[in-house]
């Protein structure tokens, strides 16, 4: 065999069950008189217990990687009724292969050779074969349920089957699969039968606010058209800029303008909230028409920050689905990272955004939905043009020329975003920025050049673009507001025809209660990591495949006395889902290192459900880091962490070594270079580093350099931040936390607990923190910060909890107790009386 040729046998093998074996495979078969280029099939033979059959599988790609490629088309026994024949073409270097079984006759064109011949040879002798025996082809029966759907009316084995599920042969005593699971399959392939599409209007729109209040009605631009539509999206950014909003995630403004909201909504038509979700200063809400309202349900949002820390909510995005009658719906709005430059950021917070909302119903994830609308300020900007020539270029009206620099088009033409999302043709205005309260391009000194930063896009069957417009008319803000009308197919269930076609498929399937398990096959059982470093996240996937012919309901499942299905370092996407018969679902596995590991060891347990347990081995080596050791580790070693040999390290962490250092030397460099270059950075502390500068600046410190350190202020200020928030213990032990919060009202009480309960090490660490943060104030004009802020954005990382809580929302009892320390002389604080 060719190497190819043996790659895709052993992939076809790996479809089937060990003893059924694969005898032969004729590669590159297409269907006479079929499309072009549908060359994608393979004849397969296989035999089972001196039984054959032929099947006719269909590759998704042009070579099959993996046996979830393949698809089964066509199953044809090997029996008295089987017939095959041969029809040259004249002129060609294929014929025709023709296969009959009883009434069915199929025709394969296959090119002529050593690998046609000797499947062939293989053929005729299976032929022979079964010529002499009575051949049972029970064994088939599994495969019938996963053959593609426009095959399963021409059942070879049955011709009589009125049900998906094959009747008799199946062994005794199986236990009985999931109804449930099994009649919502049955009717998902049947609701053409009990459903029609009604065509639905829905509204989205999206407006940058500026943190501006607003008075003026919104009734130009959400009641725009002349007739109401049916469901309302509405995403807003920036509704608050305030320091408070952005440490506490707490703004009045949420109200008012959802307020104003409802007020301009269509005046000919009564609508209801159907969900309002926001993160400080993004907001989403979905109105619906109260005659649609009784047809809604599972509603659910999720909010994801991709700001400073990686959660911080002055950037990200929330999400808001539903199911609206048969059809799921899912809205997306965003407000993703700022400046020209930095389109890398908001590809990356775009790609953060889909990984990270779940909504905990199924589907949990945005991709899985049968429409999506994507909306918001994706700051995305036109590249290598100055603000003149934009400007003239619009002067012109030569839009599509500024289009073709245009950040995002760039970015989805080159895959790194919103590859499988569609948007309509933009034929107004760039929206940002304008003077506020005019219609004049930004005159500011920054002059920045005009952009489509707000943008609206979709993916699902069945949604049409009417319009897609901005509304020059609100002019409070730098943002002009964008809508778009669509004209969306929604599946709609007949209730009569429902219920006679559910009552005829559980009269069908109590036939059949017990006859089925279902099952899977994956592809790897034991997955192992590269070197897992800090924060440096590794993704690997398996593949579970349903190669039974009952929908397979699968969960990762917690083990006996532990708490979670898996370890805090390890996350899965998805933990749990259904799988139809011969589809397959992959399964990311994602390493987030955090803690002070030596190795990654865990076990999953996938359980399906009225199935059988399976496990999965996931393991790796780490390799430590300075930020995940205690402080009175680090003060006891002298050079970068990786150069330490076990010994020393082990002398270290035990504390035997000697203190070496007042601070951790590490936490010394950061505050250093700060004092030096950053006490006057604007917005030191808001801005999110790109994940690669942070990854230089942990390497910096844990390998050690005659380099100056890497990265940006931001980013200096951000490793500082990551450093304190992972280091085994906080600053502050946990134990003491509630005392100094109790305390926080006095600052000769706070100053008691530090010098009294807190070890000398960590006292001295939280005190030189606190006195480079009075250093920073000192500069409160050049880097707009003061003693509130700083003390509620290092409250909840000196006096850190427990259980991480992955959303911004800062405490105002921590933020009392820090402030304390900013406010007064600490001299008297730094050795105890």
């Amino acid at each position: 065999m060719l190497a190819t040729h043996l790659d895709v046998f052993n992939i076809v093998q790996a479809k089937f069950l060990a003893a059924e074996v694969v005898k032969s495979i004729n590669l590159n078969v297409s269907i006479v008189d079929g499309p072009q280029n549908n060359s994608n099939r393979i004849l397969a033979l296989v035999e089972y217990n001196n039984s054959f059959a032929l099947f006719v599988l269909v590759s998704s790609r042009t070579q099959p990687v993996s046996f979830s490629d393949l698809s089964i088309e066509t199953v044809v026994p090997v029996d008295q009724s089987f017939a095959c024949e041969t029809e040259p073409v004249a002129g060609q270097n294929h014929v025709i292969l023709v296969i009959k079984y009883k009434q069915n006759r199929y025709e394969y064109n296959i090119e002529v050779g050593k690998e046609s011949c000797n499947f062939a040879a293989e053929l005729i002798r299976s032929k022979e074969v079964v010529s002499t025996s009575k051949p049972n082809f029970t064994w088939l029966e599994k495969y019938f349920g996963t053959m593609n759907q426009s095959n399963r009316n021409s059942d070879p084995i049955s011709d009589q089957s009125e049900f998906v599920l094959v009747r008799d042969g199946m062994t005794q005593g199986q236990t009985a699969i999931n109804r449930e699971s099994m009649l919502r399959y049955q009717l998902k392939l049947r609701d053409s039968e009990f459903t029609q599409k009604q065509e639905f209007t829905i509204f989205v729109g999206t407006w940058n606010v500026n943190g501006q209040p607003c008075s003026a009605s919104l009734r130009s631009w959400l009641s725009y058209d002349e007739n109401p539509p049916d469901v309302y999206a509405i995403g807003f950014q920036e509704i608050d800029l305030s320091k408070e909003a952005f440490i506490f995630n707490d703004t009045p403004r949420e109200a008012e303008w959802q307020k104003l909201v409802m007020d301009g909504l269509h005046p000919n038509a009564k609508y209801r909230l159907v969900a309002l979700a926001r993160l400080v200063g993004m907001q989403l809400a979905v109105m619906i028409n109260n005659q649609h309202y009784q047809h809604v349900r599972n509603v659910s949002f999720d909010t994801v920050g991709t700001g400073l820390l990686g959660k911080m909510g002055n950037k990200g995005g929330v999400a808001v689905r539903l199911e609206l009658h048969n059809t799921s719906l899912c809205f997306v709005n965003c407000h993703l990272a700022a400046h020209v430059e930095e389109y890398e950021r908001r590809n990356q917070d775009y790609k953060d955004i889909n990984a990270r909302i779940n909504f905990r119903r199924n589907p949990p994830a945005i991709k899985d939905h049968d429409q999506v609308y994507w909306l918001g300020d994706l700051n995305y900007r036109i590249t290598d043009l100055s603000n003149t020539q934009v400007k003239v270029l619009l002067q012109r009206n030569e839009t599509n020329a500024l289009l073709k620099v245009d950040q995002l088009n760039q970015q989805r033409e080159r895959g790194n975003v919103l590859l499988d999302y569609l948007e309509g043709d933009i034929t107004f205005q760039p929206t940002y920025k304008f003077d506020l309260f005019t219609d004049v391009y930004d005159t500011s000194e920054k002059a920045r050049p005009p952009a489509w930063t707000d943008r609206i896009l979709w993916r699902g069957r069945g949604i049409h673009q009417l319009y897609y417009r901005s509304h020059m008319d609100l002019k409070v803000s730098d943002h002009k507001p964008v809508s778009a009308l669509f004209k969306s197919e929604i599946s709609v269930v007949d209730p009569t025809k429902y219920r006679k076609v559910h009552e005829d498929l559980l009269k069908k399937m109590d036939k059949h209660e017990n006859e089925f398990l279902p099952q899977v096959t994956v592809d790897q059982t034991e997955v192992t990591f590269d070197l897992v470093k800090f924060r440096e996240p590794q993704c690997r996937d398996i593949i579970i495949a349903n190669t039974g012919v009952v929908p397979a309901e699968f969960e990762f499942i917690k083990k006996l006395d532990e708490s979670f299905y898996c370890k805090d370092w390890l996350r899965i996407v998805p933990f749990s889902g259904s799988i139809n018969p011969g589809e397959k679902c992959d399964v990311r596995l994602e390493v987030n290192l955090e803690t002070d590991l030596d190795t990654l060891d865990d076990i999953l347990v996938l359980h399906l459900k009225g199935g059988k347990d399976m496990f999965i081995i996931v393991n790796g080596t780490c390799q430590k880091s300075c930020f995940t050791q205690s402080l009175s580790s680090l003060v006891r070693i002298q050079v970068p962490i990786l150069h330490l040999s076990d010994e020393e390290w082990n002398l270290a962490r035990n504390n035997i070594s000697p203190i070496y250092y007042s601070v951790p030397r590490e936490l010394w460099l950061l505050v250093d270079y700060l004092y030096r270059h950053g006490l006057k950075t604007r917005d030191l502390f808001e801005s999110c580093a790109l994940h690669e500068e942070l990854i230089h600046i942990r390497d910096w410190l844990d390998c050690g350099s005659q380099e100056p350190i890497p990265g940006t202020p931001q980013a200096i200020a951000e490793s500082l931040l990551l450093f304190l928030s992972y280091t085994k213990d906080p600053v502050i032990p946990f134990e003491l936390q509630d005392v100094c919060i109790a305390a926080a009202n006095n600052f000769e009480n706070c100053r008691q607990l530090i010098l009294q309960k807190v070890n000398d090490i960590h006292r001295t660490v939280f005190l030189y923190v606190c006195m480079f943060l009075q250093e920073l104030l000192r500069y409160s004009n050049d880097n707009g910060y003061d003693a509130k802020t700083l003390a509620s954005l290092f409250g909840d990382i000196l006096l850190r909890d427990q259980i991480r809580n992955s959303k911004p929302q800062a405490s105002r009892g921590k933020a009392n107790f820090v402030y304390n320390f900013l406010m007064n002389d600490l001299s008297s604080s730094l050795l105890p009386k």
